[in-house]
């Protein structure tokens, strides 16, 4: 079974659902969580889009898989629990964040704060097998979330879509660059984050683009959690 999906991206993805490979994909992720640990939980795995509704939509933040260890993954890309230790991908995020925006690294990793203000923090791929990267990859989700991002390039809103790191730069082709904006880096973990994304400015340009959109900028600063 998957998640009711939330109301606001009914209209956009309802169709999908009746497609043969969406009805394979919840076949085998049934069979998945009968046999194995899956992440997110199931009742989070719409979560990106819980969290920022369709029109609601500024900006695009593409992610890969989730993350696959314990606790970890909760529904939204780049994002994990409060307590749980932000990965190194993040901390990388939070670094460039600083040098770009004067952000103060706090001492989590949640980053609902940044959905709850448009900004759609979604995985390629929605689910994973516990310790197990990418086993969930080229299982349908692809489909489903190129929907996604082809629905929101068709939005007559703009969108600022970042895209960080080889994979998320293949969907250059479902977004029309004349309408919105797209962001390209170097993905932000440590194998590439010195070759391309320290020092690309994202945050700030992404807030340039609200201004001239005439739209309210993003608050990049996470709070601290532990009191």
């Amino acid at each position: 079974m998957t998640p009711p999906i939330p109301a606001s991206w009914k209209p956009v993805v309802a169709d999908e659902f009746s497609k043969p490979y969406f009805q394979r994909l919840t076949g085998f992720l049934e069979e998945e969580r009968r046999k194995y640990i899956v992440y997110p939980p199931e009742k989070e795995v719409f979560t990106a889009l819980e969290a920022a509704p369709f029109e609601d939509v500024k900006v695009l933040l593409l992610g890969q898989d989730p993350y696959h260890d314990d606790n970890q993954a909760h529904g939204l890309a780049f994002s994990v629990r409060p307590g749980i230790r932000p990965p190194p991908s993040l901390l990388n995020m939070f670094k460039e964040l600083s040098d770009d925006v004067g952000f103060r690294i706090p001492d989590n990793g949640y980053l609902l704060p940044w959905a709850q203000q448009g900004v759609l923090l979604l995985n390629a791929v929605l689910t994973v097998r516990a310790h197990q990267p990418n086993s969930h990859k080229d299982k349908g989700w692809e489909t489903f979330t190129d929907s996604i991002i082809h629905a929101l390039s068709l939005r007559s809103k703009p969108v600022i879509f970042l895209l960080w790191g080889g994979y998320a730069r293949k969907k250059k082709v479902l977004i029309d660059s004349k309408k919105h904006a797209i962001l390209e880096a170097a993905h932000p973990s440590p194998l590439s984050a010195q070759r391309g994304f320290f020092g690309c400015r994202h945050f700030s340009q992404t807030n340039r683009f609200l201004q001239e959109w005439g739209m309210e900028k993003i608050n990049w600063q996470l709070p601290n959690l532990s009191h």
